[in-house]
């Protein structure tokens, strides 16, 4: 009776798991929440909704490592979460797409005669008069350092991880959740002394949607990481069995190459002829 339920196949069948339910309920209260909120009713109304999300992250990746940990994840299973990491990753490229499409489109084409509207909105050119860009060559290229020398330590851990040195790995994780929280609190820092506002310009809401989106995938990568770093400490990755860590290095290495675009086309490019806030 036992052979007749014998596993002969390399896939992983998951058990019956209630976090797709809970999760599509914390996503819907939390978007009623964010209705609520843009309708002028307090911020709180949110907060079961992020309970909800955050509980079911937490419940349901924990049952991932578990079943890593238990052998679930054969060579197969490991193929199969590198294609959706990378289907994925794919998908947050379009994400980004979309706010660099907004951005330039309203700078490429803010002298725009024929639409009244675009000129309203820009003066007739780039940046709009009034607003004092940020210098790139202060606080946004040292951030850009900070990435890429992050950047640089997760692969430094990823090899020492190939190569069963244990202490280089988590070494090289320490630094990196280091620096990804200095990225943080320097754009933080920048945000605070913004002689420009999200509302009221179209420089501004683009250039924070932007921005904004790309430190919020700073902190979800810190966090990522992170998480191995725990992992990792606890001898829960090994040179042949690591996917975990593996996905958190390519987001890693997706957010560094974003922030690059960013830093090249928004603070660069986008603030050119501008007057420079500390110039």
């Amino acid at each position: 009776m036992a052979d007749a339920h014998a596993k002969h196949h390399d896939y992983h069948l998951v058990d019956p798991s209630p976090w797709p339910f809970v999760a599509s309920v914390g996503a819907f209260v939390l978007a009623v929440g964010a209705v609520l909120y843009m309708h002028g009713d307090p911020l709180w109304y949110m907060a079961p909704g992020f309970a909800i999300v955050i509980y079911t992250m937490i419940g349901w990746w924990s049952d991932v490592v578990r079943e890593a940990n238990g052998g679930f994840h054969t060579p197969v299973v490991q193929l199969h979460l590198r294609y959706g990491m990378l289907l994925f990753i794919a998908s947050e490229v379009m994400f980004f797409v979309a706010w660099f499409w907004a951005f330039f489109d309203a700078s490429l084409f803010s002298g725009e005669v024929k639409q009244a509207a675009r000129v309203a909105f820009t003066g007739g050119h780039w940046p709009p008069q009034g607003i004092e860009a940020f210098d790139p060559w202060h606080i946004p290229l040292l951030n850009t350092l900070i990435l890429l020398t992050s950047g640089t330590t997760v692969t430094w851990a990823h090899h020492a991880l190939l190569h069963d040195d244990r202490k280089g790995l988590i070494q090289g994780l320490v630094l990196t959740v280091v620096l990804g929280m200095i990225f943080t609190s320097l754009q933080a820092f920048e945000y605070y002394h913004a002689e420009f506002s999200f509302a009221g310009n179209i420089y501004g809401a683009t250039f924070f949607m932007a921005t904004g989106f790309h430190g919020f995938h700073v902190i979800v990568g810190t966090i990522f990481l992170a998480v191995c770093l725990g992992r990792a400490i606890n001898g829960q990755f090994t040179s042949k069995q690591h996917f975990g860590f593996e996905a958190a290095a390519w987001y890693w290495h997706f957010v560094d190459v974003v922030w690059l675009f960013l830093f090249a086309s928004i603070y660069i490019w986008g603030s050119h002829a501008a007057v420079v806030h500390g110039g």
